[in-house]
Formats: C-alpha cells, structure tokens, sequence
C-alpha cells in the first residue's frame, strides 16, 4: 500500500504563496508614496500603497481561514505556534510603546536638559483629563468587558450573544475614534511645539492607529461570527483579536494616567 501523500507530521507546511511578494510590494510602494507625500506631491502613490497592502491583508487571511476551516490544517501543534507568533507579536508591539514612554519620562523626570526642571514645558496647556480623554477610557474599558461577554456566547453555543458584543464592540471603538478627532480639534498644543507635545501626538496618535487596527480585526469577527465560523473547539482567530483589544485597552490606561491625569494633577 502506498503511502505517497500521507502527512506524517501534525505541523502545516504552507503552500506557494504570492501574497508576501505583493504585501513587500505594497509596503515599499506605500512608504516611497508617503514620503513623497509629505515632500508636497499628491498623495496617489501613498494611497496605491495602502491599497495594495490592504488587498493583501484580505487575500492572505481568506487563505489562513481556508487553511483552519477547509484543510483543517490548524492542527493542535499549528494552533500552539500560532499563539506564540502573536504573543510575541504583542510583545514587540509592547515595546513599541515603551519607546514612547521612555521619551516621556526621560523628560518628565528631568534627566535630560530639554525642559530645565519644569513639565510639561512652560507654555503648554495640556488637555482636560477628566473631559473627553476620561470619556474615552470609559468606553475602552467598557468594550473590552463587552468583548469578554460576546466571548462567553462561543462557550454557550449563543451566536446573538457573539454576534451582538463584536458589533457592540467595534460601535464603541469607532466612538473612541471620532472623539479622539474632536479632542485632537480643541487641544491647545500642536505637534511642532516641544518634546510634550510630539511625545503626546506620536503615543495618542499610534494608539489611535492601534484601535482602527483592532476596529478592523474585530469587524471581520463580527463577519465569521455571523457565518458560523467559531466554536467552542475553534475560535482562533477571535481568540487573537480578543488579546489585540485588550492590549490596546492596556495601553490607553497607562497613557491616561500619565499623559493627562498625571501632568494636570
């Protein structure tokens, strides 16, 4: 009898694939755009640049999700090494963070010159920190309970109950979206105006960055979701989006306490 094809192994050997050669495409067109942007040219290019990045986003995940739920290749061995690339994935992102508080409290703490003994520098009016920053924490925190709720209907087998805390979920992160916008309109600082004010827009504003990302995962979950994709034996990629949300919950807890709590107390 022939064992020609028979897989020995619990592990998946990934096919060809064109989508790191288009996704490497995409980045490269995407930052030579940007620059060229930002240097006053029309911002097509930076725009075909993300174009292409987003078609390979949604080209390589269909073929993970055909992988899991067709191949059946996301063995138990496959599932373990995937969550260690994303825990290592959000530890990466996690000191990407740390870049910014330590330039924050390099001068909040005085070690450096730049500010001579006062923070923030004189002249900076910062934020209200019990306004609309104290409103949008309010709506993370209450998201990521809501993410954990929508994660017991996979538990339960009740799809409403999954379906309902996704959508819920992505609402109040759009919501933290648009008031960040409107907080960044009345703010009296802009980015140019000294080391606060850069160290506050870079930390914010890539947080920001980072809850669009996780609006984004968690509305594909909402679609697999009402598809039928997760069970109680498979619910992968819920299962990172969950991790995703609740690091970004993190991170604007620290960046609430000492960019805008702590500085105006």
């Amino acid at each position: 009898m022939s064992t020609a094809g028979v897989r020995k192994h619990p592990f998946h050997i990934i096919a060809p694939s064109p989508w790191p050669a288009l996704g490497s495409l995409g980045a490269f067109v995407l930052a030579v755009g940007a620059v060229q942007y930002f240097h006053g040219s029309p911002p097509w290019l930076m725009l075909a640049g993300v174009g292409l990045v987003l078609l390979t986003m949604l080209l390589w995940w269909r073929d993970v999700i055909r992988e899991s739920r067709i191949d059946r290749a996301h063995t138990g061995p496959v599932r373990t090494g995937l969550r260690m690339g994303m825990g290592l994935f959000i530890g990466s992102e996690v000191m990407f963070f740390v870049a910014f508080f330590w330039a924050y409290f390099h001068n909040a703490l005085h070690i450096g010159p730049v500010t001579q003994g006062v923070w923030p520098p004189a002249g900076i009016e910062t934020a209200d920190a019990f306004g609309l920053p104290l409103i949008n924490t309010l709506i993370l925190l209450t998201s990521g309970v809501v993410l954990m709720w929508a994660r017991g209907g996979i538990a339960s087998g009740q799809r409403g109950r999954l379906v309902g805390g996704l959508a819920l979920t992505v609402a109040l992160g759009v919501c933290f979206l648009v008031l960040q916008a409107i907080e960044y309109g009345h703010l009296a600082f802009r980015f140019r105006d000294g080391i606060y004010p850069s160290v506050f827009y870079m930390a914010t504003g890539f947080h920001g960055f980072h809850v669009f990302v996780g609006v984004c995962m968690l509305s594909v979950m909402t679609l697999r979701a009402l598809r039928g994709h997760f069970d109680g034996d498979r619910h992968l990629g819920f299962e990172f989006a969950e991790w995703y949300w609740h690091f970004v919950d993190v991170v604007w807890v620290f960046l609430f306490v000492f960019l805008y709590w702590w500085v105006a107390a």
